[in-house]
């Protein structure tokens, strides 16, 4: 059916033969090499080598650049945004509803996960990857509810058993407390959302957590979250955390954590000041370093559509360029020398120094000789290729390894958890000049004399 559509759609001069071929196409013939899943890649390293016969590696090249480029893209934003938040905030992925269509929002799931988030709220991410699923209570569901006489069922056992008890009620006297010691007025509490919050905490009373901003978040939702949570402490449950989705994230989480403090003090209930306070709404790499910088007593982010849109850099400019031709090194010239191709066939290695740091990237000819621990290199660097340098690796890491030979993948795949601590373990090696995000010192990747001198000689030809 395939071949039959092509040929409807080429030229009908186009050779019988050429039909005849497609129909017999396998990959037995191809050989694809590639730097593990997860590693830190720098510009003008070729991440993957395909080999095989010249129609077939073609045919695969939007394929292989579709499968990459937004993946690596999603991993790398997702890295960018775990970097600026620390390794003890808890990030959530939330950007269904934002990303470029379900296959779109799957991938951002799960190189999200691999970049260093910590859940997501796709659920069917959670399926099919294993990913941790995490939500919040939401807007519509607060405003569905008018009053307490709409909660049905309003009441609770408690934890340790006995007779049921009207959370409803308890939670209306809870109010009065919590508003007595706020010093807010007890009317201002909406009667709406406070009926969502003891609805939602009798159906999870494990589980409860509240969305403080749909009314006022000082004078309604922070008072109704504080009177239904002593309402299921006093009947033995513990509440997980609140929500804020609007306004100065940062200030609130302060006030809200001091209002916490106040209640576990005034009320003797000791984990109330360490509740989770989860933040949302349109957050970007500006937030999390205005958070850092003003404070916060933010525990975890929800971030959507800074992350799976990838604002700052919408496409990765991946490119699958020929290097050679039956034993032949090509190359490509262009006025951008940027844009040049790096002839022949490569092997990539990553030079260490004594810390442990990566701290240059080495490109040579496949039959070159491999580079020694301890032995000095003369070596050329991207963009000073006019000059020799010397360098002395105290480690060298062969960084190419082969996954697919002969028809058969040869090489164990890894699982999403071991990529996602692969990808950390990659980042946390980079030096803090390379790693930082504001003005990076540039990682230099360079070539040997051999791939230089062949380099020079193709340009001259030319």
């Amino acid at each position: 059916a395939d071949v039959a559509y092509l040929r409807s759609v080429l030229p009908s001069t186009t050779d019988d033969a050429f039909f005849d071929y497609l129909a017999t196409l396998d990959a037995s013939e191809v050989t694809v090499t590639a730097i593990p899943e997860g590693s830190v890649v720098f510009p003008r390293v070729p991440f993957l080598q395909v080999k095989g016969p010249l129609l077939v590696v073609q045919l695969l090249e939007t394929t292989l650049l579709c499968l990459v480029s937004y993946a690596s893209l999603v991993a790398t934003n997702a890295a960018r945004f775990r970097l600026l938040a620390g390794p003890d905030m808890k990030l959530m992925e939330m950007g269904l509803r934002r990303a470029q269509g379900p296959d779109g929002a799957l991938s951002a799931s799960k190189y999200s996960y691999i970049g260093g988030f910590d859940c997501t709220s796709n659920i069917l991410a959670g399926k099919l990857y294993g990913i941790p699923v995490r939500g919040t209570i939401a807007h519509s569901f607060v405003m569905s509810f008018r009053c307490l006489e709409e909660v049905q069922p309003r009441e609770l056992l408690p934890r340790a058993g006995g007779d049921p008890v009207d959370l409803a009620g308890l939670a209306v006297s809870w109010l009065q407390r919590v508003c007595d010691l706020l010093q807010t007025p007890p009317a201002k509490a909406n009667q709406g959302e406070l009926a969502a919050f003891v609805s939602y905490a009798v159906t999870f009373p494990c589980d409860f957590q509240g969305l403080l901003d749909t009314y006022c978040v000082r004078r309604s939702g922070l008072p109704n979250f504080c009177a239904v949570a002593l309402a299921l402490h006093q009947l033995g449950y513990q509440a997980i955390g609140v929500r804020l989705d609007s306004g100065d994230l940062a200030q609130q989480s302060k006030e809200i954590r001091e209002v916490f403090r106040v209640c576990g003090a005034h009320f003797q209930v000791p984990w109330f000041g360490t509740i989770p306070i989860a933040v949302s709404n349109d957050i970007s790499e500006q937030s999390l370093e205005e958070f850092r910088r003003e404070g916060s007593e933010i525990d975890m982010i929800g971030i959507g559509t800074h992350l799976v849109t990838c604002p700052l850099q919408p496409s990765l400019g991946c490119v699958y360029k020929l290097v050679e031709v039956n034993g032949s090194p090509c190359l490509k010239l262009t006025e951008d020398e940027e844009k040049m191709t790096i002839p022949g066939m490569k092997t990539i290695y990553r030079l260490y120094d004594a810390a442990g740091h990566p701290f240059m990237d080495l490109m040579a000819l496949e039959e070159e000789p491999s580079p020694s621990a301890g032995q000095e290199l003369g070596i050329r660097v991207l963009g000073q290729l006019e000059e020799t340098t010397k360098v002395i690796p105290t480690t060298v890491e062969l960084l190419h390894r082969t996954y697919f030979r002969d028809g058969q993948v040869c090489e164990p795949l890894p699982s999403l958890p071991e990529v996602r601590t692969h990808a950390q373990v990659s980042l946390s090696l980079l030096s803090p000049a390379h790693r930082r995000l504001h003005e990076p010192q540039p990682y230099p990747v360079a070539v040997t004399e051999r791939l230089h001198q062949l380099f020079l000689e193709l340009r001259q030809g030319s």
